[in-house]
């Protein structure tokens, strides 16, 4: 089971001036919540840039040269109809279908793979236990599961750099040890 070790601050530069010592002092910084988007709290923690917008690309590409490759098999090679001369295969004339799947493939892959990648389903629960932070707070969650988590040198990182409050929190309960404690075994 697996700790994790919070603290809260009023102001967004605490906040970073806080991510900044705690990852130069080694810290496991899980994530940052914040009530808006807060410019430099990403270099600060560490994380990488997304590949999100390669995937967006490819799939986009991918879905238009997918459609143009239906428009010619279907109007050229499938069902060919010669309608007052024009040419079977028109490129111009398959452009904006084209344009369309290319949009459409890109956001629903777009949005497949974030989801993937995040580990989100339909049906995941999500437990929050932080307070305000939707408000007018700003917390840092760090990993505290491994042996060498030094608590006392987080709250003082905590406390240098103006946090309202500290903790060690224990991770909600898994759904299967939820409904054991609710629910006793039912015995013939």
């Amino acid at each position: 089971m697996s700790r994790h070790f919070q603290a809260t601050f009023t102001e967004e530069q605490d906040l970073l001036r806080a991510v900044s010592a705690f990852r130069q002092s080694g810290f496991e910084i899980e994530d940052a919540y914040t009530p808006y988007f807060v410019h430099g709290l990403d270099e600060a923690a560490g994380v990488r840039r997304t590949r999100l917008g390669w995937v967006c690309a490819i799939l986009g590409l991918g879905g238009a040269v997918a459609m143009l490759a239906f428009e010619h098999w279907s109007s050229a090679v499938s069902w060919p109809i010669n309608v007052g001369g024009k040419p079977l295969s028109s490129i111009p004339a398959f452009v904006p279908v084209m344009f369309e799947a290319g949009v459409l493939a890109a956001g629903l892959g777009s949005v497949f793979a974030f989801f993937a990648v995040s580990r989100l389903f339909p049906g995941k629960r999500a437990y929050p236990h932080l307070d305000r932070v939707s408000d007018d707070r700003f917390t840092v969650v760090l990993g505290a599961a491994d042996q060498g988590f030094d608590q006392s040198r987080a709250e003082r990182i905590s406390q240098t750099h103006g946090a309202e409050g500290w903790q060690l929190v224990d991770p909600p309960p898994t759904p299967a040890a939820r409904m054991a404690v609710q629910r006793p075994a039912v015995r013939w």
